[in-house]
């Protein structure tokens, strides 16, 4: 088996960063409500953002020894994410691959395991995306795949597939629909815009949603 394929194809950096303008919950629903990560998996601190695509690795739980090997050979730019047997009760990434990470100018770090030194990892300004905060340590021990295909977060995840992570959590775009979706998301922005300027001229939820007829067809009952 080979462990780690760096060959990968990852998608048009302006259309990463394009796509980074957009809210993961909007590309979530822009794209017909696909790719939300676990919603357990949360930035450390709710300022942090990123959008990049993925280079993927598998870790035994408590063991981080691929994950080491997986900076080694990520690119500016790409995001670390991290299938480590949705582990909680470890830390498997602290500041000290923090400050490696952010050296070679990578983009973040997904994992469905726990995260420490969460204060210096926040003044680092590395985005850092997990499942929890857990001080236990972890080995070096289990060699595992890096740069293929993965189930992380109850999706299933390629490399240069694209993640987008903000304060409301993490979505998958995948690598060869980016270009679509940015067009959804922009359709579904300007909607929302229009939505918001109709509230303010006093139309109402039940009238812009259309939902008079469906409230009909399910029996509301209202007591003037």
């Amino acid at each position: 088996m080979i462990h780690v394929k760096t060959n990968i194809k990852r998608p048009d950096p302006a259309l990463v960063a394009k796509l980074g303008e957009f809210s993961s919950a909007t590309i979530h629903e822009a794209q017909g409500r696909r790719g939300a990560l676990d919603s357990t998996i949360k930035p450390v601190d709710r300022s942090m953002s990123f959008c990049g695509p993925a280079v993927t690795v598998v870790c035994a739980p408590r063991d981080n020894l691929m994950l080491q090997v997986a900076i080694h050979y990520a690119q500016a730019g790409d995001v670390v994410v991290v299938s480590a047997g949705d582990y909680p009760e470890a830390g498997t990434f602290g500041d000290v691959l923090g400050n490696a990470m952010k050296a070679k100018g990578l983009a973040g770090m997904v994992t469905d395991s726990g995260v420490r030194d969460t204060a210096d990892l926040i003044e680092l300004g590395l985005p850092v995306f997990s499942k929890s905060v857990c001080i236990k340590g972890t080995v070096k021990e289990t060699l595992g795949p890096i740069n293929h295909t993965i189930v992380m977060g109850g999706q299933i995840i390629e490399p240069g597939d694209v993640v987008r992570g903000d304060a409301d959590g993490v979505v998958l775009v995948k690598a060869d629909e980016v270009a679509e979706v940015i067009e959804a998301c922009a359709a579904r922005e300007a909607s929302e815009v229009e939505l918001r300027k109709k509230y303010w001229e006093g139309h109402t939820t039940i009238e812009l949603c259309a939902l008079t007829e469906k409230l009909k067809a399910k029996g509301l009952l209202v007591e003037e």
